[in-house]
């Protein structure tokens, strides 16, 4: 039996309209993509470590993380201050290369804590990529491939990771870029998410605190890349906080009187600020 075509007349849209809707498709789709993966981005899957009052770590980075002392020494005596009790630094170590890629680093080396001159294995391995990792969408994708393969490894030897997100650059600086934060944003939340690792957002600390003080120094003046001591300090407190769960401003370390009163407060709550939002946690 056959089936008749409708008698209904189809009606043609003017052209006009036709191009409206073409218009209002791509808008849409614009609007999807960009939310959609700004959405995805930001959300953080990992919001604390198992183990919240760790004393054997490592730090694996480079310069950003040996300038103004070494950060690890700061984030240790804050770490110290909290615990009521000196941390063993024998068993707390930082392997940094200058100008270093995650690439550089034999990280099946520095995991053998005997290489280092620790006695026991290390609990928590602080992961810092370079600079220069973020450039092009090829480097980035290295960056990925590489912390899970280190990631990999970490946990295979009964430790847990996470990653030390970077500043952006500042004037200075010649490849300084309102989007290069954008950039090591997505790059660490999404290897974050993908490994199963903590992030520690220092990168948006520090924007944090331009946004609030633009005159603050948390660079150095000369280059616009390396932190100076105030940018180290914020750096500490974000790991603190992130690691602990516990506000910085409870802390009265100010490096022996180097960071001034007014300073040690406002980079306490930017800290404090920017961990709560980024875990939507809240600190203790």
């Amino acid at each position: 039996m056959a089936f008749k075509r409708s008698a209904v007349r189809s009606r043609v849209a003017p052209p006009f309209i036709n191009l409206y809707n073409s218009k209002m498709k791509l808008i849409l789709i614009f609007i999807y993509i960009f939310y959609g993966s700004l959405l995805f981005a930001n959300d953080v899957v990992i919001k604390g470590l198992d183990n919240k009052s760790p004393e054997r770590l490592l730090y694996i980075g480079n310069s950003y993380l040996y300038y103004n002392d070494s950060l690890h020494n700061h984030v240790r005596r804050m770490l110290e201050e909290s615990y009521g009790r000196k941390i063993k630094t024998s068993n707390y170590k930082s392997v940094t290369i200058s100008g270093s890629r995650l690439s550089h680093h034999n990280i099946e080396h520095s995991l053998q804590h005997n290489n280092l001159g620790a006695d026991d294995p290390f609990e928590l391995i602080v992961i810092q990529g370079g600079s220069g990792e973020t450039n092009t969408r090829k480097e980035r994708k290295m960056f990925s491939n590489e912390i899970e393969v280190m990631v990999n490894k970490i946990h295979e030897a009964g430790a847990e990771a996470a990653l030390y997100m970077i500043h952006a650059y500042v004037e200075p600086h010649k490849d300084t870029n309102p989007k290069m934060i954008e950039d090591i944003k997505k790059m660490y939340i999404q290897a974050g998410n993908k490994n199963n690792v903590l992030v520690f957002p220092v990168g948006i600390a520090f924007e944090n605190a331009y946004a609030k003080r633009p005159d603050i120094k948390l660079h150095k003046y000369y280059d616009g890349s390396h932190p100076d001591i105030l940018g180290t300090y914020l750096a500490a407190c974000v790991l603190f906080s992130s690691i602990t769960n516990k506000s910085p401003i409870n802390i009265n370390y100010d490096y022996f009187g180097k960071i001034n009163s007014d300073d040690k407060l406002f980079l306490q709550n930017i800290a404090h600020n920017t961990v709560e939002d980024f875990f939507n946690i809240k600190l203790k």
